[in-house]
């Protein structure tokens, strides 16, 4: 079907698509953030809550699947974590399911890594230590159960803040296989004397962590009473009151000595954050870290009308071949819409033989869509080609049953008729 774009906008409207998120919808709120859901943990022995956050192009009735990100301290931070999809997603990341788990009650025990009794000179009565269990009901509960609800993919991100993320380290240090990618967001590696980055050290020196990428992020508050403590002092003062951000510092360390592991790392510092806002800033910048190779490259190619056909259809199976090697799976390398439109594009230009390559790739990719067979009618009636026009309308019609198919089935046999009088 035929977008409505008057040729003047046809280009300016091609960027729009890459680089803005989907319309949205009709509600009487302005925005609703995740649906709640919840199942009972046999590991856990209790209910757990979630949200679930499908993208706005989402249509069960579409075979279209999304990698999934999984949002520790979900309540708190799953807005923002939609937020950055909403405006980053299609043109620089991809749109993905994002899970918010709530970690609202026993929070430090499912959070921290090992059991303490003191911390910091004082009595420690609080339930901690139990990450390795959490991670157990998210291997063996939560993911399964998103993904017999969800069209889901196995490239999952995971993402937490302070026990958060010492808890995402943890993850990616001991359950490596879990998750592709690991946002660690001013995590709270000075938790039990450093334990966690102590056992790194050699776990990063002889394991494999090949296709697998970490963000890690920190705060610019280095020392809670001593303004004059900066990024480049920090590593001198001893106090306690810089463990924080030297556990941090040193962990980034490690992971800078030893490229031999092949982990994509990328250590930043928030020197106007604090541990309160840091998150935003680290989810934003984490997000597109991850997927500095999503971006579709040569638009600027597509938005000229003297690119070659070849030279277009070599640069979508670059695109193809480069989702592939990073998602592990095969990912159409446009969206439908896109391809159609820069169909229809190429059919203002009168540059028909790009414009039948764009329609022809739309079925390639999408071949249960009834929408790609409607489109390229709309080609061959250009054409005046009644007959495969009417092949591809049939079509759209046998695999939606929508009447307006119905209808222009009708109409193109009707101006057959016409052209067999003349």
């Amino acid at each position: 079907m035929r977008l409505s774009i008057p040729l003047s906008y046809s280009i300016f409207l091609f960027f729009f698509l890459f680089t803005s998120t989907q319309g949205f919808t009709q509600s009487n709120y302005l925005a609703q953030i995740g649906v709640t859901d919840s199942i009972f943990s046999k590991t856990l022995g209790e209910d757990r809550v979630f949200w679930v956050q499908v993208p706005e192009s989402f249509n069960p009735k579409k075979p279209v699947k999304y990698p999934v990100v999984y949002v520790l301290d979900g309540g708190v931070h799953l807005n923002a974590v939609s937020t950055v999809h909403r405006y980053y997603s299609g043109g620089y990341i991809p749109e993905m399911i994002i899970v918010g788990i709530s970690n609202r009650t026993n929070r430090t025990r499912d959070l921290t890594t090992s059991k303490i009794e003191a911390r910091r000179g004082v009595s420690y009565n609080q339930e901690n230590g139990s990450a390795d269990t959490f991670i157990q009901f998210i291997e063996d509960e939560l993911i399964p159960f998103i993904d017999s609800k969800y069209p889901t993919t196995n490239y999952r991100t995971l993402i937490g803040h302070s026990y958060g993320g010492l808890f995402t380290i943890n993850a990616l240090i001991h359950h490596t296989h879990l998750f592709d990618n690991y946002l660690a967001i001013d995590p709270s590696l000075d938790w039990d004397d450093q334990k966690l980055l102590k056992k790194s050290k050699e776990i990063l020196e002889k394991k494999s962590f090949k296709g697998k990428s970490l963000f890690i992020s920190l705060g610019g508050q280095l020392h809670m009473q001593k303004s004059e403590i900066n990024i480049n002092n920090v590593m001198k003062d001893t106090s306690e009151y810089t463990l924080f951000a030297r556990s941090n510092i040193e962990f980034s360390k490690l992971t800078e000595q030893n490229k031999q592991n092949e982990l994509n790392t990328l250590w930043k510092f928030y020197a106007s954050d604090i541990h309160g806002t840091i998150p935003l800033p680290s989810i934003m910048d984490g997000l597109i870290y991850f997927f500095n190779w999503y971006p579709i490259e040569g638009t600027d190619k597509f938005n000229s009308p003297d690119t070659s056909t070849k030279e277009l259809v070599q640069l979508i199976r670059n695109r193809e071949k480069k989702l592939y090697e990073h998602f592990g799976y095969s990912v159409p390398p446009f969206d439908e819409d896109l391809f159609n439109m820069l169909g229809y594009m190429s059919m203002d230009f009168e540059q028909f033989e790009k414009s039948l390559t764009f329609f022809e790739l739309n079925i390639e990719y999408y071949p249960q869509s009834a929408n790609v067979y409607d489109s390229i009618a709309d080609y061959f009636l250009s054409q005046k080609d009644l007959d495969n026009a009417l092949i591809n309308v049939t079509k759209a019609f046998e695999i939606s049953g929508n009447e307006l198919y119905k209808n222009s089935i009708e109409n193109i046999k009707a101006q057959k008729k016409e052209a067999d009088k003349e």
